[in-house]
C-alpha cells in the first residue's frame, strides 16, 4: 500500500494498538519490554506502572525476576536517556546510540574534556567498574586520581558516554531501594556485545512499536540523525502513507491499523512514558491545546499522565499512606469527561491503587478538573 492518507485519529489508534493500550495483552514482562522496543526508565519504578497498564495479568515480581536474571537492564540508550530494555537489545543498540550520548555529554560538560584521552578514560572506567559496580560519586574521584585536574563529575559522565554502563539491582526493583551503581554491560552479561552494523533493524522495531511514523519521528525517538538512508534501504519492505500534514509515513505491511472509531479505554501512564516522547509530531496522542508535558522528579510510580479516548487528558498523583492519612490517588483532568469516561477512569484508578497500595485500608480516590 502506497500513499494512502491516514487521519490523526487513525494514527492514534494504530499507535495505541502497537503500545498495547487498546486492550491489555497476555504477555510476560520480558516479552512486553521487547515488543515495546524498550521503556523509558530514568524514574526506575515507572516501567512497573507502564507494564501494569498494558498487560493482563501483571505482577511486579515478573519484572523483578528479569532484572535479577539479567535478561533486562537499565542503561542510557535512546535520546541519551535511561531505558529499560532486554539484554539482547542493549547489546545490539548501545553502539548505535553512543554518538547521541556523547553529543549530549559534550554539550553539558565539554569544557572539562579539552585534550582528554577518551580511550584511556574508557579503559580506566572499565578497570574501576568491572570488579564491582560503582556509583558516579565513587567513580568520579577515582578517575580524577588518574586524570588529575579534571572535574570528577564530568569524568564520570564521560565514562557513561564511552562505556555501556548498566544500572545494577537493587536499583529498579519493586519494593526495594538501592544506590545508583554501574557496571559495564559486557561484565554484567558475561559476554561481549554484538552491535548492529546499521540502524535498519532498530527502525523496524520502532515501527512495530510506534508506527506508522516518519523519518523525523524515528529520529525523535532514537536521538539518531540522518536516518533517511536507512528508510530508503527499507522502503521495498515497507508500506507508505501520508498524514494529514502530508508528511510521508512508513509502516510494516502487516502491522495493526485499527479503524478510527475503535474504542480506546482510559489508561494511566507513568511519568516519561515513551508513548508521549517518541514522535516528532506528537499530535496523534497530545492534543494541540494541551499544556506542556511535566517532567516529574523522583524514582517513579507516584505520578503520571492519563489517557481518555486515546489522548493525553490529565495527570495523576499517588500519595502513600501515613499514620494520619490513607493512601490517596488524585486525578486531575483538563478535558471534559463523559459519565462513561469517568466511570471507566474510576475503575482503572481503583486497580492502580491496588497495585500501588496493596492491602491499604480505605484508600481514597479524587477526580477533579484542572483549575481554570
Amino acid at each position: 500500500m502506497t500513499g494512502h492518507r491516514l487521519t490523526t485519529r487513525e494514527l492514534n489508534r494504530a499507535t495505541l494498538a502497537r503500545q498495547l493500550l487498546l486492550e491489555r495483552a497476555p504477555l510476560s514482562a520480558y516479552d512486553a519490554v521487547a515488543h515495546l522496543a524498550g521503556m523509558q526508565a530514568q524514574a526506575p519504578l515507572s516501567p512497573y506502572v507502564g507494564l501494569w497498564t498494558r498487560l493482563a495479568p501483571f505482577a511486579p515480581d515478573d519484572l523483578v525476576a528479569r532484572y535479577q536474571d539479567r535478561s533486562v537492564v537499565r542503561l542510557a540508550l535512546m535520546r541519551g536517556t535511561v531505558h529499560l530494555v532486554t539484554a539482547q537489545d542493549a547489546s545490539a543498540w548501545r553502539a548505535l546510540v553512543e554518538p547521541v550520548i556523547v553529543r549530549g555529554t559534550n554539550s553539558a560538560f565539554g569544557r572539562h574534556y579539552r585534550d582528554l584521552d577518551r580511550e584511556a578514560l574508557a579503559k580506566a572506567a572499565r578497570q574501576l567498574t568491572e570488579p564491582e559496580p560503582r556509583t558516579f560519586a565513587e567513580l568520579g574521584p577515582l578517575l580524577a586520581e588518574r586524570f588529575p585536574g579534571r572535574d570528577p563529575a564530568a569524568l564520570a559522565q564521560a565514562a557513561r558516554a564511552h562505556v555501556p554502563l548498566v544500572q545494577v539491582p537493587p536499583r529498579g526493583l519493586w519494593g526495594h531501594t538501592g544506590r545508583v551503581a554501574h557496571a559495564p554491560a559486557e561484565a554484567w552479561f558475561g559476554r561481549a556485545l554484538t552491535p548492529d552494523a546499521t540502524p535498519d533493524a532498530m527502525i523496524l522495531r520502532y515501527l512495530a512499536a510506534f508506527g506508522p511514523a516518519s523519518v523525523m519521528d524515528a529520529q525523535a525517538w532514537s536521538g539518531l540523525t540522518r536516518l533517511k538512508e536507512s528508510f530508503d534501504r527499507l522502503r521495498p519492505q515497507l508500506s507508505t502513507f501520508r498524514g494529514e500534514n502530508d508528511v510521508e509515513l512508513y509502516d510494516l505491511p502487516d502491522a495493526p491499523r485499527p479503524p478510527a472509531d475503535t474504542p480506546a479505554p482510559p489508561r494511566f501512564l507513568p511519568e516519561y512514558d515513551n508513548l508521549l516522547f517518541s514522535h516528532a509530531d506528537r499530535t496523534r496522542v497530545v492534543p494541540a491545546h494541551a499544556p506542556a508535558i511535566p517532567l516529574f522528579p523522583g524514582i517513579g510510580a507516584t505520578r503520571g499522565m492519563i489517557l481518555t479516548d486515546g489522548t493525553w487528558s490529565g495527570l495523576w498523583r499517588f500519595d502513600k499512606p501515613t499514620r494520619q492519612d490513607p493512601a490517596r490517588l488524585t486525578v486531575t483532568h483538563f478535558t471534559t469527561l463523559t459519565s462513561a469516561d469517568e466511570a471507566a477512569l474510576t475503575a482503572e484508578a481503583d486497580n492502580l491503587l491496588a497495585l500501588l497500595a496493596p492491602g491499604a485500608t480505605d484508600p481514597r480516590l479524587e477526580i477533579t478538573p484542572a483549575p481554570a
